[in-house]
């Protein structure tokens, strides 16, 4: 049996500050954080995807992807080219999000490849849909699934001058109030000039 002294009785009201004391203190550490955390994940998923790319046979997408790019080189560019080509471009990409080198250049790398990735909608609409667009194949909804990795990409590029997360939202607004301010002020700049 615990002694009395020694047992804390936290009351209802109380927890409601720990809850939001622990909630603020989470949101900050996404804030901090959740920007390379993005970033190294989908360097991971672009290395993986690109390395299984150079084995024959390994990649789902292998097969789509020889037949998207030897109809869109109008037979000129075989699989047998491409794939290794691809698996390089992609492992590029992922390399260039993990370690941040280039991190433009491998931003416009990701959105060539994924304006890539969309072809095989129109080039192979009976296979990527059942019966309508509202139904697509196992096919169709692998390559659907790229807009997250596009907005993924696109939420990266909003960081390459500096831009961040903000957990507070008097500080996101207060950023908010200053950034219309600051445009107003080019733009009478620019109309002056």
């Amino acid at each position: 049996m615990i002694p009395y002294s020694y047992v804390y009785y936290i009351k209802p009201k109380d927890m409601l500050g720990i809850k939001r004391l622990s909630e603020k203190r989470i949101i900050a550490w996404k804030a901090r954080n959740g920007m390379n955390i993005l970033r190294i994940c989908l360097g991971i998923i672009f290395i993986w995807f690109g390395f299984l790319k150079f084995f024959p046979g390994a990649s789902s997408a292998e097969e789509i992807a020889g037949r998207t790019i030897l109809k869109l080189s109008l037979g000129w560019v075989k699989p047998e080219v491409s794939m290794p080509v691809l698996a390089v471009w992609e492992c590029v990409i992922g390399l260039g999000l993990i370690s941040k080198a280039w991190l433009r250049l491998t931003l416009i790398l990701l959105y060539l490849q994924m304006a890539g990735t969309f072809l095989p909608l129109l080039f192979f609409p009976h296979e990527t849909f059942n019966h309508s667009l509202f139904v697509p194949t196992l096919l169709g909804q692998y390559i659907i699934k790229n807009f997250v990795l596009i907005s993924s990409g696109i939420v990266i590029g909003a960081t390459l001058k500096g831009g961040k997360l903000v957990s507070s939202p008097l500080v996101a607004e207060k950023s908010i109030k200053r950034e219309k301010r600051f445009g107003r002020i080019r733009r009478i700049l620019r109309l002056g000039a």
